[in-house]
């Protein structure tokens, strides 16, 4: 027991062999004097030996955890064993965050834990989804088989979060440049103007009269603008973060915002049937399974629509009955997972589902990009363009003036 208490760290060594060739490893053991002690009898002589030290700050992302997920489920297909394949995807990533986890979990799963316990003890990366279809792998002796379902849905996943992203990035992304430079041209530009313009003795047009009168807000608080903003954002994320009801308003107004409102509901029902489609062909039971479904979905107002779900089926609704109560839930959705139900073909249904939504997720995706770029161009040129022309309207008259 005592054995199994003590704590290894990996240890990179070199040395050289028999024949004086010069070798080099790595090793994890519970100190520098097993290592050489292991080495010399496989008549090793070490020259240096240190604790290998793993680079901090490799953040370890969904991308990370997907490729491995994936690279795993490949390698136990090929029949690879478990451990062997650890040590492989382990030595063969690129971030040693990844490296240093993955190690640590082999080790935990070396001494007698289970893989489904391994990964429960790194909540931050391994979710309740990912656990229980990992135990339920090891359970039913097909933990291959459901490695590769859980990549495939890890990978749709991230492919569906990666096409919101990428159609509020851009938005966004313009919002703040135009921002910027607006900022740049009321606070440096226009106050030069402004010195040209008092000693032309003339009223100026009203237009370039209200564009300085922002510039000099702009210059006299550009502290105060900044700091609002600023803080106004800390605030809004930091309490997002940590009241259910700020974030179940927020998901709510999402959800009603023209245009965008729809790809993200598309986006969560996919995820909704994906991740129920995943857990129930993967033998866990439906309320169980409802459990990782809410927690997955990715949305407050369906999380909530998941729980009633769950409560309903647990008192003996059907989850047809129990998905139409809840009003959230297109006729097409519920119309297929009635089908899937009469038929005993759920998961196969709810994939077809997700399929489906993920394609309209990628269809309006690309809409959103042909359609946001002429009304981006025609914001910016009208916002910009009109303090251009504000500017210069008093040069136009300079001859009236003369």
């Amino acid at each position: 027991m005592a054995a199994k208490e003590t704590k290894e760290v990996t240890y990179a060594w070199e040395g050289t062999d028999r024949k004086g060739k010069r070798v080099k490893g790595e090793m994890k053991a519970s100190g520098e004097a097993f290592v050489k002690a292991t080495l010399r009898r496989q008549g090793i002589n070490v020259v240096k030996i240190s604790k290998q030290r793993f680079k901090s700050g490799g953040k370890i992302t969904d991308k990370d955890v997907t490729l491995f997920t994936r690279q795993l489920a490949t390698m136990m297909k090929a029949g690879v064993p478990l451990l062997q394949a650890f040590d492989i995807v382990g030595k063969g990533h690129s971030n040693p965050a990844v490296s240093k986890l993955l190690g640590d979990i082999k080790a935990d799963v070396e001494t007698g834990s289970s893989l489904s316990q391994a990964f429960r003890k790194y909540p931050l990366y391994f979710d309740n989804l990912f656990c229980n279809l990992v135990g339920a792998g090891e359970q039913a002796g097909i933990l291959d088989s459901l490695l590769d379902r859980l990549a495939t849905y890890k990978e749709k996943i991230l492919a569906i979060k990666g096409k919101i992203k990428s159609a509020l990035f851009y938005p966004i992304s313009i919002i703040v440049v135009a921002f910027v430079i607006t900022a740049v041209i009321m606070i440096f530009v226009i106050p030069a103007f402004k010195e040209l313009f008092s000693s032309f003795g003339a009223d100026l047009p009203a237009p370039t009269v209200m564009v300085m009168a922002i510039s000099d807000f702009f210059v006299d608080y550009w502290w105060a603008i900044f700091g609002s903003i600023g803080g106004a954002l800390w605030f809004f994320f930091y309490t997002w973060k940590r009241s259910e009801k700020m974030q179940s308003s927020m998901d709510r107004l999402l959800l009603k915002m023209p245009i965008f409102g729809e790809v993200i509901r598309k986006a969560t029902i996919a995820r909704f049937s994906r991740t129920l489609s995943t857990m129930f062909a993967a033998g866990v039971p439906l309320v169980e399974a409802l459990d990782s479904v809410a927690g997955a979905s990715g949305n407050r107002v369906y999380h909530d629509a998941t729980k009633k779900v769950q409560s309903e089926i647990s008192t003996g609704a059907s989850l047809t009955v129990a998905m139409q109560n809840t009003e959230v839930f297109p006729n097409m959705v519920l119309q297929m997972v009635a089908i899937g139900e009469e038929s005993g073909a759920l998961d196969s249904m709810l994939g077809k589902v997700a399929d489906f939504y993920e394609g309209e997720v990628d269809d309006a995706v690309e809409a959103l990009s042909s359609l946001m770029e002429p009304i981006i161009m025609v914001v910016l040129g009208t916002l910009i363009g009109g303090l251009v022309i504000a500017m210069y309207l008093p040069i136009f008259k300079m001859g009236q003036v003369v």
